[in-house]
């Protein structure tokens, strides 16, 4: 088998799907890195190994912001994987990684294409709330302001 490189959309739906296995499964994260790669055909490449571990390491962080941008769901209401594809997305808008529209607008695919158009309205609307509260790039993870 000759080793490719996945697109950035398809290294992001792998961060996804890593975040997604590693939260409702007891696996260890470099069980399900194995086994992401095993299951594409190609190595994970250094944007998905990269935002996987953004979202890990800050994930009280990010849930902080997205609960504080998401008053009438509350987390543990949102499904796991669209909890996954807010972490990234809020990651990738705070990290300075990816354009905010581009963060944004990859985030609702991910959210039309695996789940529903409720779903990606939900995603848009939260990501769009945190991008109007606070734009920090990469830093801090994200600005102090509250409503």
């Amino acid at each position: 088998m000759t080793p490719r490189r996945p697109s950035r959309k398809q290294a992001r739906r792998d961060a996804v799907f890593v975040l997604y296995q590693r939260e409702v499964t007891d696996l260890a994260l470099e069980t399900l890195l194995a086994n992401r790669a095993a299951s594409e055909g190609y190595d994970l490449d250094e944007f998905t190994m990269h935002s996987i571990a953004g979202v890990v390491d800050r994930r009280p962080e990010i849930d902080a912001e997205l609960a504080a941008n998401s008053p009438a769901w509350p987390l543990s209401r949102i499904a796991p994987l669209e909890r996954s594809i807010l972490r990234l997305a809020l990651w990738e808008l705070r990290s300075g990684e990816t354009p905010p529209a581009v963060a944004i607008d990859e985030a609702v695919r991910l959210a039309k294409r695996y789940s529903t158009d409720e779903a990606a309205s939900l995603v848009n609307g939260i990501l769009a709330g945190a991008l109007r509260t606070g734009r920090s790039g990469a830093g801090d993870g994200h600005d102090q302001e509250t409503s």
